[in-house]
């Protein structure tokens, strides 16, 4: 199993549609892990947005990362990077397929609604960046034996 970060976006969060997007990965079948409701400070977006540093989009996201509250979630699930990376539709919503995330609630290409780790090595990071060893649950839903074939004993 594999973990990703995912945050909701300011957008996300003050046009109401954060539940909308956790049921839409939760139907998928993966599992909560963490889940925090917070103001992102300055710094930790910087931290955040570390390697797009000098890049003209820099300034303006870690501002817009700390205009309003996020969700942040930790994802767990087989292969939860790339399926929650399809899951979320291409960056700008203008361009983003209908039926993902930001193909079905955004128009902007500045205001995505979602952010998510694009590597395991930045999943881990990320996650370092947001939760605790202690804030993450390792725990075995009673539906994952409908969600993943099980029976050669690793999920398929």
């Amino acid at each position: 199993m594999e973990r990703t970060l995912i945050i909701l976006k300011p957008d996300a969060v003050q046009r109401g549609l954060c539940g909308q997007i956790i049921d839409r990965f939760e139907k998928k079948g993966l599992q909560i892990a963490g889940i925090k409701f917070m103001h992102i400070s300055p710094s930790l977006a910087a931290a955040l947005y570390s390697p797009h540093k000098g890049k003209p989009f820099y300034e303006p996201l870690v501002r817009f990362m700390t205009s309003s509250p996020v969700i942040v979630l930790a994802l767990e699930g087989k292969d939860a990077i790339a399926i929650c990376r399809k899951m979320m539709g291409a960056t700008f919503g203008s361009k983003a397929e209908p039926g993902t995330i930001r193909g079905d609630f955004g128009l902007s290409n500045s205001f995505n609604l979602i952010h998510g780790s694009d590597s395991p090595d930045n999943a881990l990071r990320e996650m370092g960046l947001f939760f605790s060893p202690e804030e993450l649950i390792d725990w075995k839903p009673t539906m994952q034996p409908w969600v993943y074939d099980l029976t050669r004993g690793q999920a398929e």
